[in-house]
């Protein structure tokens, strides 16, 4: 898919990641609809953005994922602004292993969310033209991260959910590919609050300290490059794409279909 003109839609798009991937798609001529719980930190981000693109090409809406309500007047408003929904990346998210209820809620239940609400606007079988949808998991949806059980299952079953979405909009028709996005640590707010959200497994810090100077820091601007990649290439459907400091691939899983 050639993004210039595209009408894309990135959670969680103030800071971190979100911000990351919302410059790569306005680098390469998309329309962007940023959404996010701080208000404050998405409207600086679209000051600085509205001088760059011009206000034509951007769009910010306060948005929780938590709010079924709230996402579908959000695509309503993309919709009718930019004349409808190509791309939207799922990649609102949070770690907080106390409040363990709304990390479910926010990294799992509002990318079931907000891929369901979008399929409203993309889907083939409604009035859409098709498109992508990307899902931010994480390198602990692929292999356990010790210190953060509810994290790494949440991000486990975006991956679970993202392929098996690729394969029922394949069955069904839907005309929208599936990938997620599964990065190693990376320097945002998230990764600096990690130790203060660890809850009953504070005592493992120092395990996520070792783990971090094992892999290192994920540079932003792969982990906003392996988006591009993702949404571009049109024969990527249901991959789950690793980017570490050291690896820069898309993940091999068993097939248990003959």
């Amino acid at each position: 898919m050639a993004l210039s003109g595209k009408s894309c839609v990135v959670t969680g798009a103030a800071m971190g990641i979100g911000r990351a991937i919302t410059g790569v798609l306005l680098r390469n001529g998309a329309k962007v609809a940023l959404l996010d719980v701080n208000e404050t930190a998405g409207k600086s981000f679209m000051e600085v953005l509205d001088k760059q693109y011009g206000r034509e090409r951007t769009l910010f809406l306060h948005c929780d994922v938590e709010s079924e309500e709230q996402i579908k007047a959000a695509f309503q408003k993309v919709a009718e602004t930019f004349g409808g929904i190509d791309v939207l990346c799922n990649n609102a998210g949070l770690l907080n292993e106390d409040s363990w209820e709304k990390t479910v809620s926010v990294n799992l239940m509002g990318v079931i969310r907000g891929t369901y609400l979008a399929l409203e606007h993309m889907s083939k079988l409604s009035v859409g033209h098709g498109g992508v949808i990307i899902n931010t998991a994480s390198m602990a949806g692929l292999g356990p991260l010790l210190s953060c059980p509810v994290y790494t299952a949440t991000k486990h079953a975006v991956v679970g959910f993202t392929r098996a979405m690729a394969a029922a909009s394949t069955a069904s028709g839907y005309g929208v590919r599936f990938n997620a996005l599964c990065p190693g640590f990376v320097q945002t707010d998230l990764f600096s609050a990690i130790n203060s959200n660890l809850g009953r497994f504070s005592h493992l810090s120092e395990a996520t300290r070792q783990l971090t100077q094992h892999f290192g820091l994920t540079d932003m601007s792969d982990v906003a490059q392996a988006v591009l990649q993702m949404v571009t290439d049109e024969t990527k459907n249901g991959e789950a794409f690793l980017v570490s400091p050291e690896r820069k691939e898309y993940v091999k899983f068993p097939s248990f279909i003959q």
